[in-house]
């Protein structure tokens, strides 16, 4: 009797053990970080992985910073919104252990002007407005730099700094701003430099509007999918980015961004991940 007694209790752990691990893998939620108001292409990816069992809350982020620092104390289980360039020097400044786990897209960084047409036109002497923030004013610079405007050293680690320049034959002058007010600061600017993402929150299409813009084989600036480095290997996250890196989301940033966002699933090593 005791025997039957103790088979039976060990069925019953072992089917309430069953039922656990079927309860959380039917509750599959994740919270993902994105910053800005742009959510389409995550709405999209979020109704594919409902069909999966998964449901893909957004947190919508106002800055560049806050949303690696709730993903790395566990706010949020990922997020979507930087290039690779940006998080990893983020992740060293602030020693945080946080890792990639999927490519998505680049989204052209560009020069923008009220005043001129052409980047050859802009004045001896004017002033262009940059975002502050090191990695994508090393972004800016090198983007000048690619006009001609301004050379760079050799060596250029891509921070960003004004002391930096080696050459500036117009003697522009560089005026960093936070990256929010890079669209508002046109009227006082010969031209200011927008990352995508703000570019379009402004209304502007970065293929259309701006003078001069990146273009795909820009790699350091291709943006990721990042999460915690110990759970870069959890199924679900995989799921996601899956869902993420096929034909049909493709296509949706095709159709939605008219080549302003440029799909971009390439292997992590391609990176230097």
């Amino acid at each position: 009797m005791k025997k039957g007694l103790a088979i039976g209790a060990a069925l019953t752990t072992v089917l309430f053990a069953g039922c656990a691990a079927s309860g959380e893998e039917d509750q599959k939620t994740v919270k993902l970080g994105v910053s800005g108001s742009d959510t389409q292409v995550w709405e999209y990816v979020a109704k594919k992985a409902k069909k999966e069992g998964i449901t893909i809350e957004l947190v919508k982020f106002s800055d560049y910073v806050q949303p690696n620092l709730a993903l790395a104390e566990g706010e949020i289980d990922a997020n979507s919104f930087q290039t690779v360039s940006y998080f990893n020097a983020f992740k060293k400044e602030h020693k945080l252990k946080l890792s990639p786990i999927a490519t998505t897209v680049i989204a052209p960084m560009g020069i923008y002007s009220d005043k001129v047409k052409d980047v050859k036109d802009i004045p001896v002497g004017g002033k262009i407005a940059v975002p502050n923030e090191a990695t994508n004013m090393g972004r800016a610079l090198l983007l000048l730099q690619e006009a001609g405007l301004i050379k760079l050293p050799d060596d250029f680690d891509g921070n960003g700094s004004v002391d930096k320049i080696v050459e500036n034959p117009k003697k522009l002058k560089i005026v960093p701003v936070v990256a929010g007010q890079t669209p508002r600061v046109l009227p006082d600017v010969s031209a200011s430099i927008i990352n995508n993402g703000i570019a379009v929150d402004a209304g502007f299409n970065p293929i259309k509007d701006s003078i001069l813009h990146e273009n795909e084989t820009a790699k350091p600036y291709i943006n990721i999918i990042a999460t915690r480095t110990e759970d870069k290997d959890k199924k679900t996250l995989k799921k996601i980015a899956s869902l993420y890196q096929q034909d049909d989301v493709a296509a949706f940033i095709k159709k939605e961004y008219k080549g302003s966002t440029i799909p971009t699933f390439v292997p992590l090593s391609d990176i230097g991940e």
